[in-house]
């Protein structure tokens, strides 16, 4: 599809609803009010097409750049055009579709973590969503670097800026689930001490998550994902035997006629 094509086909799917839903969250405008279903379907259609995302993602419409993060190569996406891509998002709700769609999917997923030193709300966030991502959906990161990065969130997070302090809590809940021992254990320590984190949700009925609650479901779910019993492999079935084949019956061989001079006659 060509770039006009496919904004004709997102103008045409979008609906009043999902508009009006996508700027109360601060969506900037320009957006048609197109949700993720009709996206996925887009998506299929195209493929991967570095061109268009690049276009797409340059064109600022807010279901275009959703668009972008489905389609482009991210695999093949040099470190300058991430941070580029980075340091170009405009609002809370592209960051996470940004990270899951494209770092996660980049060979450069861990330098993105640099990004938490940005003055910028938005490239802040994604660098702590990243480290989210990172945790939960990678084995890439070494367990003993976790515990600096608690101490981090612990000094950063109360004068952060709004959403990059939203991430950080999200960080902080990542680090202390998927780790265990001392590493938890500062992390259920460090949420203590802060406390309830403030984050101005806007006009939406987002809650933010208690980090110490989270913590501990995560670490619920993992115990009794271990006492759990081991599914045991599902029986092979024996290949259903061939019936034989039958026998044709064998054909009588013809009676043979007596002859005539010859034959003797059995006696009663």
């Amino acid at each position: 599809m060509t770039f006009e094509e496919t904004m004709r086909e997102l103008k045409r799917l979008g609906t009043a609803q999902t508009r009006k839903t996508y700027l109360r969250h601060g969506a900037p405008e320009p957006v048609s009010g197109v949700n993720f279903g009709p996206l996925a379907v887009l998506k299929k259609r195209i493929g991967t097409d570095g061109v268009l995302a690049r276009a797409l993602w340059a064109s600022g419409h807010t279901e275009a750049r959703f668009l972008a993060t489905m389609v482009v190569d991210a695999p093949q996406m040099p470190w300058k055009e991430l941070d580029a891509w980075a340091k170009g998002l405009d609002w809370y709700g592209l960051t996470p579709v940004f990270v899951s769609n494209v770092v996660l999917r980049s060979p450069h997923a861990v330098k993105a973590l640099t990004w938490t030193q940005s003055k910028s709300e938005w490239v802040g966030q994604a660098g702590w969503q990243s480290l989210s991502a990172l945790l939960t959906k990678t084995e890439l990161l070494a367990q003993e670097d976790l515990l600096s990065w608690v101490k981090r969130i612990e000094q950063e997070l109360p004068g952060a800026k709004n959403r990059v302090r939203e991430a950080m809590n999200g960080a902080l809940i990542a680090v202390g689930g998927s780790s265990g021992g001392a590493v938890q254990a500062a992390a259920l320590a460090t949420a203590k001490r802060l406390g309830k984190v403030e984050v101005d949700q806007g006009d939406t009925a987002c809650e933010t998550p208690d980090a110490t609650e989270y913590i501990l479901k995560m670490q619920a779910r993992k115990d009794a994902k271990a006492k759990a019993p081991a599914k045991k492999p599902a029986a092979k079935k024996a290949p259903a035997k061939k019936a034989p084949a039958k026998k044709a019956p064998a054909k009588k061989a013809p009676a043979k006629k007596p002859a005539a001079s010859t034959r003797t006659r059995a006696r009663a």
